[in-house]
């Protein structure tokens, strides 16, 4: 009961819900690239992306000093579920879609080099 309850708790939250919806349309993405988009500190992205973490919603991996994150694919049903359930829910936020357009932004900018910070 305890892990569900968790589950939840997590979920309850503006930023780690925009950093989901992110990773929805992501394949994977560095904690720089979460930086920049919701404009938050490091400390704060990793600490949200940790609680996201200990629920089960995404995995990571290390490389250099940079951490890279990407959703789970969990067997977990609930996991699962409410993933389905939060894409068509937040799909019809607007303010969402140019979160979207946003991270496009940094990503090309990124991949020119034009970023100050980054992997």
């Amino acid at each position: 009961m305890q892990e569900t309850a968790s589950f939840f708790r997590v979920l309850g939250d503006e930023t780690r819900l925009k950093m989901i919806w992110l990773l929805l349309h992501h394949e994977e993405l560095c904690v720089c690239d979460f930086m920049e988009v919701l404009r938050i500190t490091q400390s704060k992205a990793s600490r949200h992306l940790r609680n996201l973490y200990h629920v089960g919603l995404v995995t990571d991996r290390r490389e250099g000093t940079w951490s890279y994150y990407s959703l789970s694919t969990s067997d977990d049903e609930l996991i699962r579920a409410h993933l389905d359930t939060l894409k068509q829910s937040l799909a019809t936020r607007p303010e969402l879609a140019a979160l979207l357009g946003q991270l496009g932004e940094w990503l090309s900018k990124k991949e020119r080099g034009d970023q100050a910070r980054c992997c």
